[in-house]
């Protein structure tokens, strides 16, 4: 697992019972693994196709430090599949886990394309 990101629990990242909000680490995992499939797949135009169960193991609170982990699971011909996780630095706890996301490459349509190979345009 390549932990790249860090984030600090802020009082905008709370849920009424003052635990990180279950959204916000999903974005977080989001955006990470996003970033992550980028640098793997060297495409920049990857969407989410599918996120695998989410289990959140523990808490994070204000004021703690998290991290944010990915690692690969498989790359397809237009897809990726990686793992991601948040831990909280903190206490050394699990906080979320998502076994599975899956990002597709898209071209210029919006159609899923193989990574790395751009669009050809017709010269007509």
């Amino acid at each position: 697992m390549e932990f790249s990101s860090r984030r600090l629990v802020m009082y905008q990242h709370l849920n009424p019972a003052g635990r990180l909000f279950g959204g916000q680490a999903l974005a977080w995992i989001d955006e990470e693994a996003a970033s992550f499939a980028v640098l793997e797949t060297k495409c920049p135009r990857l969407v989410t196709k599918k996120m695998s169960e989410v289990e959140f193991k523990s808490p994070g609170c204000l004021g703690d430090l998290v991290s944010i982990g990915c690692k690969t699971v498989r790359v397809g011909t237009t897809s990726i599949t990686v793992s991601c996780e948040i831990r909280n630095q903190t206490t050394n706890r699990l906080v979320v886990e998502v076994k599975e996301i899956v990002f597709v490459t898209l071209d210029e349509d919006g159609r899923p394309m193989p990574h790395g190979m751009p669009k050809l345009v017709s010269s007509t």
